[in-house]
C-alpha cells in the first residue's frame, strides 16, 4: 500500500471534513448568490471525494469509511451548534462517543486482521 496509515487518516478525515462544509456552505443565508453557492458546494464535494480516494490507497475500505463517517457526523453536529445554534442533546455526544468508539474498534480489528494476514 502507498504512504502509510497516518497518512491515510489524514486524507480520511480531510473527506469528512470537506463533506461537512459542503453541506454547511448548502445552508448558508449570506448574501451569496445561489451559483456561489452551489458552486461552493459542489467544489467541497468534489474535494470530498477527492481526499476519499486518497484514503483509500492507505486504508482499508473499512477504515477509510468509518473515519470519514465519523468526521463527517461530528464535524456537521459541531458546526450546526456553533453556526446555526442547533442543539445537541446528550443523546447526540452519547452517540458521537459510541461512533468514536466504534471507529476505534474497527480500525484496529481491521488492522490485527491485516497483520495476521501477512
Amino acid at each position: 500500500m502507498e504512504g502509510g496509515s497516518g497518512n491515510g487518516y489524514a486524507w480520511a478525515v480531510s473527506a469528512g471534513l470537506n463533506a461537512a462544509l459542503a453541506a454547511i456552505s448548502a445552508k448558508l443565508q449570506l448574501q451569496l448568490h445561489q451559483f456561489v453557492r452551489y458552486g461552493m458546494v459542489v467544489f467541497f464535494n468534489v474535494t470530498m471525494w477527492a481526499s476519499y480516494v486518497n484514503s483509500l490507497k492507505a486504508l482499508s475500505s473499512l477504515q477509510a469509511t468509518v473515519t470519514n463517517f465519523a468526521t463527517n457526523f461530528i464535524s456537521s453536529g459541531f458546526a450546526g451548534y456553533f453556526f446555526f445554534r442547533e442543539s445537541l442533546s446528550f443523546q447526540w455526544f452519547a452517540g458521537a462517543l459510541l461512533i468514536i468508539i466504534g471507529v476505534i474498534i474497527l480500525s484496529n480489528s481491521s488492522v490485527e486482521k491485516k497483520d495476521s494476514a501477512d
